[in-house]
């Protein structure tokens, strides 16, 4: 996963305020005659959840004062109950209400990454892994990828130069499973197969690559599929995860389980900014 930097950092939100503020700025606020006073505001978690992307909420109100003291009362991974204080806030008045939804727009979407990855992770044996995928909002991926992690979650690969995932259309386009995986080998990049059935599994096993990746199967399938792999590769499990049944999933003895929805799908985190 690409680091979190303070320029990454800075350049997502200056691209965020700038989408609010483009073309005359805060036009409502300025009507405030007191907007230059320098006041108190805390922003309050409004249910119970995982926090992350404090750096990313901090530097929106940074960037719009510099006169911004912004304290932190809870760390980016910690769980928080509702009613508590997530972070206080120093600034003029302008800054504050000019900053404000730019700034909670991104600590509720990371929290509410982490808090569905959470609970996902609640839900699954100790030994499976709760991993993300690519499907993540452009332009976000970095941001998405660490409330995974802060969510007690692994990353998948980042991007398409990370790692080799042979999936069904490559298997369609290539026409030769065996074959096409052989060449993965090659490359000395971590090599994950897609398979959807036994024959597909029978084709590769033998082989030496790390993952194989079990995509849409009944459990009764994958237990089938993680006893012909008798520990020689990593296993994994794509497809249709939910809260419902990724405990029967974890159970059948799966090392990693791929769920889409905790960042395409996260319902967002719930605060409030308030002025004290």
């Amino acid at each position: 996963m690409q680091k979190l930097n303070q320029f990454y950092i800075r350049s997502v939100v200056k691209k965020a305020l700038k989408e609010d503020l483009r073309p005359k700025g805060d036009i409502t606020t300025n009507l405030i005659k007191s907007k230059n006073e320098v006041i108190k505001a805390k922003v309050v978690a409004k249910q119970d959840g995982v926090i992350a992307g404090l750096e990313f909420c901090k530097a929106a109100f940074k960037l719009i004062g510099k006169e911004t003291v912004f304290i932190k009362k809870v760390s980016d991974g910690k769980k928080i109950k509702k009613n508590k204080v997530i972070a206080e806030i120093k600034a003029k008045i302008k800054t504050i209400l000019t900053a404000e939804r730019t700034a909670l727009n991104f600590l509720n979407h990371a929290s509410g990454i982490a808090t569905s990855t959470n609970q996902f992770v609640e839900k699954t044996r100790k030994k499976t892994k709760i991993c993300c995928t690519r499907k993540t909002t452009p332009n976000l991926r970095a941001l998405e990828k660490y409330a995974v992690k802060k969510g007690g979650g692994y990353n998948h690969r980042y991007n398409l130069s990370d790692e080799i995932l042979i999936k069904d259309n490559h298997i369609s386009a290539s026409n030769n499973l065996r074959e096409l995986v052989k060449k993965a080998i090659k490359t000395k990049k971590i090599v994950t197969v897609e398979i959807e059935n036994i024959n597909q599994l029978q084709q590769v096993i033998g082989l030496k690559f790390k993952r194989i990746l079990f995509d849409n199967m009944k459990t009764s399938q994958i237990k089938k599929c993680i006893k012909l792999c008798k520990n020689r590769y990593q296993t994994e499990y794509s497809g249709n995860a939910s809260l419902k049944n990724i405990r029967k999933i974890s159970n059948t003895g799966i090392n990693r389980i791929s769920v889409g929805a905790i960042t395409h799908s996260a319902k967002t985190f719930d605060t409030s900014l308030l002025f004290r």
